[in-house]
């Protein structure tokens, strides 16, 4: 099968395009590096030229409400018109669980305009929401830090391992598109506290974390399970110990 994955040199393309490779297929892994800017459209157009099925992976280098929301409608309406003039018969996308409860969160306000751009876009497609990667809690840590303190709140997490977000990509790839969305999460939920009490010491960071009930999750209050998978999302194999035990520290 002939598949372009844009983004395809990042945490989540790097690791899907190995995986569809390994497993025989024909694989153009396409980002602005390359030549391939889905925001602009520059070379869109010959990247999909032949290609079956198309993997969304994009992300945007800024979460600032109004540029991510501007990437993503301009990535979106870029790649819907060169997947149309292309034939491409799958497009898959991916999203984040729980966008539609934190209105709050400029980044998952773009996410749905993403999504609502693809459902109408002419194309066959899936979207899988995924919840936060565990690759990403240092990133939420340093976004709860003040002087040098991480203020957590205590909602749940769900966190998911990069590898298993690319494995279940591969997966909905090769099927049939859904035209429609599924979940994945990781295999366990916790307290975004606790979590982060857990990785910042493995990771040999010292700050400490205090349990905040008012902090802000990028900009959007958490409550309940907000960010966690319905009762019948796909799991992940890889829990945050696992992650942590196998996983080397950073230089």
């Amino acid at each position: 099968m002939n598949i372009v994955i844009l983004g395809g040199t990042g945490l989540i393309g790097t690791r899907l395009a190995a995986l569809l490779r390994r497993a025989g297929h024909q694989v153009a892994a396409v980002s602005p590096s390359t030549g391939v800017d889905s925001v602009t459209g520059r070379g869109l157009d010959a990247a999909l030229a032949g290609a079956q099925v198309v993997v969304d992976v994009t992300n945007s280098p800024s979460f600032a409400p109004e540029d991510v929301l501007a990437f993503f409608q301009a990535s979106t309406r870029h790649l819907l018109a060169a997947a149309r003039a292309a034939g491409v018969q799958h497009l898959v996308a991916l999203s984040v669980v729980g966008a539609e409860r934190l209105p709050d969160s400029g980044y998952l306000r773009a996410k749905l305009a993403q999504e609502a751009l693809i459902a109408r876009g002419g194309v066959p497609f899936t979207v899988l929401r995924a919840t936060q990667f565990i690759e990403f809690l240092g990133a939420i840590a340093d976004s709860l830090t003040d002087a040098g303190v991480v203020h957590a709140p205590a909602a749940p997490l769900q966190p998911v391992a990069a590898d298993d977000v690319a494995a279940t990509l591969a997966e909905v790839a090769l099927a049939a598109p859904l035209n429609g969305r599924l979940e994945l999460g990781g295999p366990q939920r916790a307290p975004l506290d606790a979590l982060l009490r857990r990785w910042l010491p493995a990771r040999g960071d010292r700050r400490s974390v205090v349990t905040d009930p008012t902090a802000t999750y990028f900009g959007a209050r958490l409550e309940g399970d907000a960010l966690c998978t319905a009762a019948d999302a796909r799991l992940g194999r890889t829990g945050l110990d696992d992650w942590l035990a196998r996983a080397p520290l950073a230089a």
